[in-house]
Formats: C-alpha cells, structure tokens, sequence
C-alpha cells in the first residue's frame, strides 16, 4: 500500500499504526465494559482478534478514501464525494466487521460473556456493528479534517502562484511590446506610412494605443472573453499588416457562439508574437497564422519556416501560459510540431 498519497494529505503512517491499536483496545474497554486491572480482564489474547478486525476496517476504508478523491477530485464534487465515500465506507465496515467475526465468533460472544452470560449471537452482532460505525465515522472525521487543510492550504498556495504567473505575463508582454525594438520597428513604420497615407498613420497610432490599454486593463484578471481577445488581437493584427504587408497573412475563424467563453489574457498575442519573433516573414516566404477553434480549444497554428537563430528560444512565454492554464485546472495547453507547421491548442473556458 503506498503511504504519503497526495490524496491522503499527509504521512499517516503513524496515524494509522496508533489509530488501529487505540480503537482496537478502546472498543472493548469503552463499549464492552472489559477491564484491564480487574474482572472482566481483557487480556492480550481477547485483544489481537480486535486489532486484526480494526486493522482490516482502518486500511479498507483509507482506501476507499483514496479511491473517491481521484475519482472526485474537482472541489465543486466534494459533495457528492462525501455522499458515495461515507456509503461504501459505511457499507465495507458493516461487511468486513460481520464476515470478520463470523469466523472469530467465539471471541465476539466471550465480549459480553462475563456481563451478560445470556447475551445473543444477534445482540453481539448489534453491539460490535454499532462500535465499528462510531469508530468508522470517527476515523473519517480525522482524515477529511486533515485532508480539507491540506487542501486549503494547497488551494492557497496555487492561487498565490497564478497570481505570480499573472503578474509575470503582464511583465513579459509589457517588455516585450515597450522595448527599444518594438518601438523602433513600429515608429520606422509609422514614419514611412505619414507621408503616403496620413489617415492611416492615424489609424496606426490609434490601434497601437489599444494595445497597450488592453495590456493595463487586463492586469489583474486571470481569465476574459475571447470576444476581447479577439479585438485586441485585431488591433495588433493592424499593426503587424502594416509593417509585413502581404508577407504576413493572418486568419481568424471563431464562431459568434464561442465568443462568450473565456482565454487567459494575452494569450493570442503571445503566441502570434512567438509566431512572428522565430520564423521567417519575407516576400519569397509569407507567414501564414491561422486562428480557429475546434472541440473546445482554440487552435493557433503557423507555416514552420524557422530563423537561423544562433540562441535557442526559452518558451518562457508558451511555459507562463502553460502554467496559468494548469493553475486554473481548466485543461492542458497542447503543441504539436510538424515538418511544416506549429500548432498550439489552449483550452477555451466556460464563461
């Protein structure tokens, strides 16, 4: 049996070892009315049966604990975890306790012996069922109580974690649109666009203001809607169009009844900034970015046509979104590499 399950909470170990021998002698002191410093004296050849009975009821039932918090391990299913854990709990303790005894009968009938010497098969089994539920629901209470700190605890922690990678996003993107390069390449393009067509140099400056607003705006959510995304991407669209022309070809398919679920923020932008950052974008070979959704996930996908780059890319900003994904339990952020294309999937959330 493996000890230390992240779904127990803790190293119960000890808590085990002392939990089994303490029921195993309280039962029948507590319950049964045995003595240890006089008549009726409950010696340790009345006590092993006990402890074998409880030491099987102990481990059935952390397992079946194990069991129902994988099985439920969303916190909006505690519930209904409870309801089938504490039945099938319930149910293993009253089988386990009555085939147990069964076959160790005369030593459930030698409990009440010297109390009640014309006690019953049927009322020994009515008494030994009833301490084995006490005990049961007792030893539960211990675990769902350390269980539900750890998980507190861990809930605490996470969301401390994602606000960090939140913050770290904002950051990256921060840097990555306020840097010496970006600013350089878009007033170079915003010089070269006034003297030929002045309305669009107006629509330049305005769309580049809705970036940076958007990033600000959005500095503390962990979630928005796609529909947002979406405007802010058609405004930093805007802004690439204008500086590739028709060396960069973006596509975006969204159905309008998708539009009200949710993206983590600046997640299109990052990708079509990595899209744009690592491949070539020339006359002789056009970038093609196609954005789509398909199966619940918003599919990112561009022509593979890599720099000569002489450093490796970091991925930071594919990991942050990776990581705020994961943090937010609502699925896993998908890449597949092929001879011609990269294609990152991200999961749209419910809105």
């Amino acid at each position: 049996m493996r000890w230390a399950s992240n779904k127990i909470g803790f190293d119960d170990r000890m808590v085990s070892v002392f939990g089994v021998m303490g029921f195993a002698l309280i039962i029948p002191v507590v319950f049964f009315r045995w003595e240890i410093w006089k008549p009726p004296y409950f010696t340790f050849g009345k006590y092993w049966p006990c402890l074998m009975i409880t030491s099987v009821i102990w481990l059935g039932c952390r397992r079946i604990m194990i069991w129902s918090r994988t099985r439920y391990p969303r916190f909006r299913d505690v519930k209904k975890r409870l309801w089938v854990q504490n039945l099938l709990i319930l149910l293993f303790a009253l089988v386990a306790n009555n085939i147990l005894s069964y076959f160790i009968k005369n030593y459930c009938i030698a409990l009440f012996s010297d109390q009640k010497p014309d006690h019953t098969w049927q009322e020994t089994l009515i008494y030994t069922n009833a301490a084995a539920i006490l005990c049961t629901l007792l030893m539960v209470a211990i675990y769902e109580s350390i269980y539900l700190i750890h998980e507190l605890r861990k809930s605490i922690i996470e969301k401390e974690q994602l606000k960090r990678d939140t913050l770290d996003a904002q950051l990256n993107a921060l840097r990555t649109q306020v840097n010496p390069h970006f600013l350089f390449n878009n007033l170079n393009t915003l010089i070269a666009v006034i003297p030929e067509d002045p309305d669009q140099a107006i629509d330049f400056v305005k769309q580049m203001s809705k970036v940076y607003r958007h990033i600000l705006e959005v500095k503390d959510e962990q979630s928005i809607l796609l529909r947002e995304e979406l405007e802010v991407l058609e405004a930093y669209t805007f802004l690439m169009k204008t500086r590739f022309g028709e060396n960069l070809d973006i596509s975006i398919r969204v159905k309008d009844e998708q539009l009200h679920q949710r993206v983590v923020p600046l997640s299109l932008q990052i990708l079509m900034e990595n899209a744009i950052k690592h491949n070539i974008v020339s006359s002789a070979k056009p970038l093609h970015i196609d954005i789509s959704t398909e199966k619940g996930k918003l599919i990112v996908s561009n022509t593979l046509q890599k720099k000569n780059q002489e450093m490796e890319s970091t991925g930071l900003g594919l990991e942050n979104i990776r990581n705020r994904y994961r943090l937010l339990g609502d699925g896993a952020v998908e890449v597949e590499e092929g001879p011609e294309s990269w294609i990152v999937a991200i999961p749209l959330i419910a809105g």
